[in-house]
């Protein structure tokens, strides 16, 4: 790097051209090397040794799994439960049904509850000294045959229980828990952590998910105080997962199975999921077909080491949180970590190489600290401006094709993602072709790294399992650079520079990788900010690339590393457009619903699309609020348009015992639907808190939805009798209750034409839904 006004460098090699190219195939192969080290293994076959797993064996239960559409309380539900009991007990192992009504335990409750039936089986341990709990759902939602969500965690779990009882038997208890509506309410878990024997054991839970059809297995969530259980997580084969990724899920509103397990104190565990391929997520494409079964393997091989790594430890300490969780993230093959009581000094000594640079860099002449502030402050820019970049690209891939608004991720993102990060590219260096001349390549570049350590001293303090990102890359660039200062010849102190974007390049590719299928295009913005900061990291390595500052100024050759960026952006996102069309296979994702009002006898069809496609604008042309009439419908305006009445009967109430005592009135009564349905549900009046308690199948309901503003329940599942329901209100005059039930498909409604193989369903819990709801009095 040289000084704008001298030329003097950090490494000033003979022959720029020969350094840059050399440096960035160095680099290029060390990000290569990353992603790949984050890649699922191949598949093994049928004929794997009968204590490995094997993506083949494990396959056959995808297949029969995702025959058909299994959704909680369903005849298919029941064939499936019957292959998972069948199975188990092919095993030698005894499995139980455990029948019973589960209550929501998300972080956000919606009064849904459920009749579950989960199954259970236990291979005993020969001396155990605790419990663990290996789980996956095996219902699907209402439009989607589960091959991926959760047929992956339910096959893998099927497949590890063969695995483990063909060898010799394992210290501990290892529980197989395959849980029963997770998609609906995550009743089956709360049903199993509040109502069973087993549930009540402290226990290590490990939960096997799928939100996607490809990938690597990430293991994305843990419970608190989680260093013990990264240590063995860490001796897989395949460790895969980043304390950044812990941290993020903890702000996120998602849930899975893991949620119930987490609220108590009694379960330690990790949660892992497959997560690219989001397109077939919640749709009618989850079948067998579309699963890449290395990412099965992947699952499985993980599985097995895990329930033989707790299966044979002594887990009491294991059934506790450590002192601290710990920092991890994949690192040259491996899965680096160290305790998170490292994460401040990590980030302070950051801070201190960089002074130390500046320090170095100033007595020579190639810097000041004014000029290197200045170089912190302008390191924002491209920050700033590749997340609108990136946010800008997805608006205008949108616009052109609206379908995309539906989806997290196009069904064929790779072309795309490379054009996300070659963008970025492009941004990064105009910005640095822009600035490097007025204020220098040294002041850029240590002011960068100095972002870089600052950001890595305010992650600590808000995510400190993403400190690593910054501050390591931080440290390593500053000690390069003060050993590029050291030596006396320009090739040694360019391969020391690259030697320090190296290691940035070891940490970040591999989470520019994984984040891209887990925010998707739809929010490209943090995979891009990953890259830039990898990008700022490298700027002494890139120098090179550039002729020196204070040659004459060539603005041909200053623009062409920017313009050829630039140029691979725009083959790799017309690409990605000419690649990824719609098709019988990739049809356009479209929503729609019917709902009927049996107080009016008037219909609406329904639409989440805000701005409905071709084939979705046959039916809605306006926007309405439905939520008070339809309350499982969200808030706001929804796309509607007229629908003819169809003769579908309403839900009924029969009162059965009546009595009040004093301001209390307790009033027992069977809500029942008059059709096959998915659900039931009834809701007080908005604003109403008449309801003081609220006992639905003999499980206590929440009182008030306060996201709603009323009293409501959702009943996944319902016997085909109807659900009993015990309200206590306050003050004795009747009360309104809104009913409202679900069946699934639009196929025989008045005025349904079914899509065209082109026109898909958009994986959404209302999508295909046929809602008719009615007031009664109670």
């Amino acid at each position: 790097m040289s000084d704008p006004q001298s030329g003097r460098s950090f490494a000033a090699p003979p022959r720029r051209p020969l350094a840059a190219l050399a440096a960035l195939a160095a680099l290029a192969v060390l990000a290569f090397l990353g992603v790949f080290d984050v890649q699922p293994p191949a598949p093994r076959p049928a004929s794997a040794p009968a204590g490995d797993f094997s993506a083949a064996r494990a396959f056959t239960h995808v297949e029969r799994i995702g025959q058909e559409v299994h959704v909680t309380g369903s005849p298919a539900a029941d064939r499936v439960r019957e292959h998972i009991t069948a199975t188990l007990t092919g095993y030698g192992l005894r499995p139980e049904v455990q029948d019973t009504v589960g209550v929501n335990a998300g972080k956000f409750g919606d009064g849904g509850m459920a009749h579950v039936r989960n199954v259970v089986a236990v291979l005993p341990g020969s001396a155990s000294t605790g419990q663990v709990v290996l789980m996956a759902h095996y219902d699907s939602v209402q439009v989607s045959y589960g091959a991926n969500d959760d047929g992956a965690g339910t096959s893998t779990l099927l497949e590890v229980a063969r695995a483990l009882t063909t060898g010799a038997q394992p210290r501990n208890d290892i529980v197989f828990l395959f849980t029963d509506a997770e998609e609906a309410c995550l009743c089956g878990a709360e049903a199993f952590v509040s109502r069973h024997p087993l549930g009540q054991k402290p226990s290590v839970v490990l939960n096997f998910e799928a939100r996607g059809s490809s990938g690597p297995a990430v293991m994305f969530q843990t419970s608190v105080g989680n260093a013990d259980l990264i240590d063995v997580y860490a001796r897989t084969p395949h460790p895969v997962g980043t304390s950044l990724a812990v941290e993020v899920y903890r702000l996120l509103s998602n849930d899975t199975d893991f949620t119930p397990f987490l609220a108590q104190p009694r379960f330690t565990g990790l949660n892992t999921a497959y997560i690219d391929g989001s397109s077939v997520y919640h749709s009618p494409f989850d079948r067998p077909s579309t699963m890449d079964r290395a990412s099965l393997q992947h699952h499985g091989d993980n599985a097995l080491a895990l329930a033989r790594e707790f299966g044979g430890a002594d887990l009491p300490p294991l059934l506790r949180p450590a002192s601290g969780d710990a920092v991890y993230f994949p690192f040259a093959g491996f899965l680096l970590r160290y305790p998170s009581a490292l994460t401040w000094p990590i980030a302070a000594l950051a801070l201190l190489a960089v002074a130390a640079l500046v320090f170095l860099a100033r007595r020579r002449g190639l810097t000041s600290v004014p000029r290197t502030l200045a170089g912190l402050g302008l390191a924002l820019v491209p920050l700033i401006a590749v997340a609108v970049a990136a946010q800008l690209l997805w608006a205008l891939l949108v616009a052109l094709r609206p379908g995309y608004g539906e989806l997290l991720d196009p069904a064929r993102p790779t072309w795309f993602r490379f054009g996300v990060v070659a963008l970025t590219a492009a941004v990064l260096l105009t910005w640095y072709a822009l600035t490097r001349r007025r204020l220098g390549p040294v002041p850029l570049a240590t002011g960068a790294l100095g972002l870089l350590a600052v950001l890595g001293l305010v992650f600590a303090a808000a995510i400190p399992g993403g400190s690593y990102l910054v501050a390591l890359p931080a440290l390593a660039g500053a000690l390069a650079g003060i050993a590029a200062l050291s030596v006396p010849r320009p090739w040694l102190a360019t391969a020391l520079l690259t030697a320090g974007a190296g290691v940035a390049v070891l940490i970040l590719a591999p989470t520019v990788a994984l984040f891209f299928p887990a925010l998707g295009l739809a929010t490209g913005a943090a995979p891009a900010l990953f890259a830039a900061l990898l990008g700022l990291a490298a700027l002494p390595a890139l120098e090179p690339l550039f002729r020196p500052a204070s040659a004459t100024r060539h603005r041909p050759l200053g623009a062409a590393p920017a313009a050829a960026a630039l140029a691979v952006a725009l083959v790799c996102t017309t690409t990605g457009m000419v690649v990824d069309r719609w098709d019988a296979g990739h049809p356009e994702p479209t929503h729609l619903m019917y709902a009927l009002d049996r107080d009016t006898n008037t219909a609406e069809w329904v639409s989440l699309e805000q701005s409905p496609g071709a084939w979705t604008s046959q039916y809605v042309r306006n926007h309405q609020s439905l939520d008070r009439l339809f309350p499982v419908l969200p808030a706001g305006k929804l796309s509607v348009g007229p629908a003819a009445a169809a003769s579908l009967p309403a839900p009924t109430v029969t009162v059965l015992s009546d009595t009040t005592a004093g301001d209390r009135r307790t009033v027992r009564f069977r809500l029942a639907s008059q059709r096959p349905v998915r659900f039931v549900s009834f809701y007080g009046e908005v604003g109403s808190h008449r309801v003081q308690q609220a006992t639905v199948e003999g499980r206590d309901a929440v009182p008030f939805l306060t996201g709603q503003d009323r009293f409501g329940v959702v009943f996944h599942g319902p016997p085909t009798d109807g659900i009993e329901v015990t309200l206590v209100l306050s003050g004795s005059g009747p009360m309104q209750l809104r009913l409202v039930d679900g069946s699934d498909g639009l196929d025989g409604l008045p005025g349904f034409v079914p899509r065209p193989s082109t026109v898909g369903v958009f994986g959404s819990h209302s999508s295909e839904l046929a809602a008719v709801a009615v007031t009664a009095t109670v």
